[in-house]
């Protein structure tokens, strides 16, 4: 067998071009400048990706934003990556803001998607391909977790609350949309109209009625009963996805030392 410890004592040690604490803060200070945007542009398209795979054709109309199915899906569908990034940035940083960064590279994402695409490419106008306000719901998130320092009681009553504002949140965006018109002695909202005169592909998903189903047994109260189901799934699915953070804060990149 060779003799490797004569062999590594032959070979000088390579020496570190940082010397100083200024110069290893200058490197620590490219790195950041160079891994948060990437981090932040890969969790915004992943976000953006999801949300426009399960909840998009309800958030794309603003004819589709009804009182059933628009209040379910989206306060469902958008609790999943805040609740995975709020454990993984409190347990391991601290940092009592992931659900809200999330919303709002979310935000981002979505404004820059309609104004390119919706708006630039198909010549939606932007009255009608308006993205709903996310902002406050991971507000709410993040200010549970920060009051009661507890992803327990900020998975109850967090999500809770999180799935509740939503309509209320957007109600002064959608409201305007609502306003009853006459088109030709036929009585409809200001979105139908939009609807009806912007055409858009004749696949199923686009053509079949919405807010048909059951919920018409309880009268005109669509809007509360569906808010609260969706409240009772955003708490189950924030367990859900907060084990996810769990998961990946133990096995990938993040360890705490």
């Amino acid at each position: 067998m060779a003799d490797y410890t004569n062999i590594q004592s032959a070979v000088p040690r390579a020496k570190s071009a940082i010397t100083t604490k200024a110069e290893q803060r200058k490197v620590d200070l490219a790195f950041d400048a160079l891994a948060l945007p990437t981090i932040a542009i890969v969790l915004m398209a992943a976000f953006h990706i999801h949300f426009m795979l399960t909840a998009g054709d309800w958030d794309f109309w603003a004819d589709w934003k009804d009182r059933r199915w628009w209040p379910l899906i989206t306060p469902i569908t958008l609790i999943t990556f805040p609740a995975a990034i709020q454990y993984l940035v409190w347990k391991n940083f601290r940092i009592p803001w992931g659900a809200t960064v999330c919303m709002v590279l979310i935000t981002i994402g979505i404004w820059i998607s309609r104004s390119v695409q919706f708006v630039g490419w198909a010549y939606f106008p932007m009255a009608m391909v308006w993205p709903a306000m996310f902002i406050p719901m991971g507000l709410i998130l993040d200010t549970t977790l920060v009051i009661t320092r507890s992803f327990l009681f900020t998975g109850i009553f967090g999500s809770f609350v999180f799935a509740c504002i939503f309509y209320p949140v957007n109600w002064p965006l959608l409201a305007p949309f609502h306003e009853s018109i006459e088109w030709h002695g036929v009585l409809m909202s200001l979105a139908d109209l939009q609807g009806y005169m912007y055409v858009r592909t004749g696949t199923p998903e686009y053509i079949r009625i919405i807010e048909e189903g059951t919920l018409r047994t309880f009268g005109e109260h669509v809007t509360p009963i569906t808010t609260f189901f969706a409240a009772f799934v955003c708490i189950i699915m924030y367990f859900v996805w907060n084990r996810i953070g769990w998961f990946l804060s133990r096995e990938m990149w993040v360890k705490r030392v």
